[in-house]
C-alpha cells in the first residue's frame, strides 16, 4: 500500500438514517431551487410503493440532489457520494445520510452498507453514472447493477431528469436559469420482478431508462437560452475539429466555437443548435459531434495505436481531511490501461489499473474552477487527482478511450472464453 503513514477514510463504518432535525433542512435548501426552475415531476407506477427501495438517478449537475430531495419527499434516504464530497464536512455529510464510496471501484463494503439502509426502511440513492454527463447524454452504467437489485431485493425506481444538463453544463457550470424543467419518477421493477426476473433482464430494463439526450430535449420543448456565454468551455467537450480532424486546438467564447487550426467557426444557436459560419455543418446537434469524437477514439484503440503519455501533478485524497499535493509526477494511458509514477517526500510510487478493469473514470474540467483539467483515479483505498501538464491535450479523449479500451478487452476476453468451449 502506498504512504501507509496517512489514515484513510473509514469505510467500514456503518450508515446512519437521516436526522430527523436536519431533515426540514435539506427540504428548505431544495424546494427553492425546485420551484425557481419550475420543475415538474411526473409519478409512474409509485402509487403506494413505500421505501424501501433502490433508487436510480441520472447525473447532469448539482441540482439532480435538489430535484431528488423533494421527488421522494417525505421519504428518508441514504445517498452514495463521492469521497471528495466529503471534504472538510465528514461529520455533516454523515448525518444527513451520505455513505462514501471511491469512483469506478468494485467495492463489497458498500452493499453491505446499502443494505443496511434497506433494514432500516429508507430509500438507497444511486447515480449509477458516477459522473457529471459530459454533453447531456447517457453515459455508460456498470453491468453490476441487475446483480445489485437480486442482492438487495428491493423494488427499483428511476428518477430520469430532463433540462439540468442545458441549464448548467458541466463544461460551464454558469445557471442559466432555464424554467420548465422535468423529472419522472418511475416504479421500472416491482417488488415481484425483482424476484422473478434474471439479473440481465432487469439490466436492460435500466440501460433502456437511462436514455436520454438534454440537447434533443431542449429542442423538443422549444425552449430558448439567450445567455450569452453559452458556448464558452464547449470545447473541452468537442475538442476535435470535424473540419480538418486536428485535436486539442478548439476554441470557445461567447456564442462561438471555432478551430484555431483551419480557422474554421460554429455558432451556437438559443435552442443549443450548431451553425458553421461558413461551408457546411458537419453537426448541428452537439452529441452527435461527441460519438463522432468516440469513433475516432475507437479507431485508434482497435488499430492499437492509442496511448497518451505527460508530466502531470498528483493530488492524492486518502480522507476527508483534504489533499495532499504530492508535486510531478509521469502518467501513461495506453493499450493496457493506466500506470502513474512519481515520488514524494523521496520515495517512489506508483499505481497501475489495467485497461480491463475499468469500464470508465472520472474527469474534471479546471476542478473547483482554479485546478485545471484532470482524471480522477481510485483504488479501494486511494484516490488520485491526476492533471497532465502539456500544452495539447483532452480529458475527455481520456475517458473516451478508457472506455472503448474496456470494450475492446471484454471483447476479447469473450472470444477467448467460446473458443475454450
Amino acid at each position: 500500500m502506498e504512504f501507509a503513514h496517512f489514515k484513510r477514510f473509514d469505510m467500514q463504518r456503518k450508515p446512519v438514517r437521516q436526522w430527523h432535525i436536519l431533515r426540514p433542512i435539506t427540504w428548505l435548501l431544495s424546494y427553492p431551487a425546485v420551484w425557481a426552475h419550475r420543475v415538474k415531476i411526473t409519478k409512474v407506477g409509485m402509487q403506494g410503493l413505500k421505501p424501501p427501495y433502490l433508487l436510480l438517478c441520472n447525473h447532469n449537475s448539482f441540482i439532480d440532489f435538489k430535484v431528488t430531495t423533494v421527488a421522494i419527499f417525505p421519504h428518508r434516504a441514504n445517498y452514495l457520494v463521492a469521497i471528495d464530497g466529503f471534504i472538510r464536512r465528514e461529520w455533516l455529510m454523515r448525518k444527513v445520510g451520505c455513505i462514501c464510496k471511491r469512483k469506478f471501484t468494485n467495492d463489497t463494503t458498500i452493499i453491505r452498507h446499502m443494505k443496511k439502509v434497506v433494514d432500516h426502511g429508507d430509500v438507497v440513492v444511486l447515480y449509477p453514472e458516477a459522473r457529471y454527463s459530459l454533453c447531456g447524454t447517457n453515459a455508460v452504467l456498470p453491468e453490476s447493477l441487475g446483480k445489485l437489485v437480486k442482492l438487495l431485493k428491493i423494488p427499483v425506481v428511476t428518477l430520469i431528469m430532463h433540462g439540468h444538463h442545458v441549464n448548467s453544463p458541466f463544461w460551464n457550470i454558469k445557471n442559466r436559469k432555464v424554467k420548465n424543467l422535468e423529472a419522472v419518477l418511475t416504479q421500472l421493477v416491482s417488488q415481484e420482478e425483482v424476484e422473478t426476473l434474471d439479473h440481465k433482464e432487469i439490466n436492460e430494463r435500466i440501460n433502456t431508462a437511462f436514455k436520454y439526450n438534454d440537447f434533443a430535449w431542449q429542442r423538443e420543448k422549444n425552449i430558448r437560452i439567450d445567455y450569452p456565454d453559452r458556448a464558452k468551455g464547449l470545447h473541452k467537450v468537442l475538442y476535435q475539429c470535424p473540419s480538418c480532424k486536428t485535436e486539442y486546438h478548439m476554441h470557445s467564447e461567447g456564442t462561438k466555437l471555432w478551430c484555431g487550426s483551419c480557422k474554421k467557426e460554429w455558432e451556437m444557436s438559443e435552442y443549443g443548435e450548431l451553425k458553421a459560419v461558413n461551408g457546411i455543418t458537419e453537426f448541428s446537434h452537439i452529441p452527435d459531434w461527441y460519438e463522432w469524437e468516440r469513433e475516432q477514439v475507437r479507431k485508434e484503440v482497435e488499430s492499437g495505436t492509442y496511448r497518451f503519455e505527460s508530466e502531470v501533478t498528483v493530488d492524492f485524497l486518502p480522507n476527508s481531511k483534504g489533499f495532499v499535493h504530492l508535486g510531478q509526477g509521469r502518467l501513461i494511458h495506453d493499450m493496457e490501461g493506466f500506470f502513474l509514477e512519481g515520488d514524494y517526500e523521496g520515495k517512489p510510487y506508483s499505481l497501475s489499473i489495467s485497461a480491463k478493469s475499468l469500464y470508465s473514470c472520472h474527469i474534471e474540467y479546471n476542478y473547483l474552477g482554479k485546478h485545471g483539467d484532470c482524471v480522477d483515479l481510485n483504488t479501494l483505498t486511494e484516490t488520485y487527482y491526476i492533471y497532465p501538464q502539456c500544452e495539447y491535450f483532452s480529458v475527455t479523449k481520456i475517458a473516451l478511450a478508457t472506455e472503448e479500451l474496456y470494450k475492446l478487452k471484454q471483447k476479447s476476453i469473450r472470444k477467448a472464453g467460446s473458443r475454450s468451449e
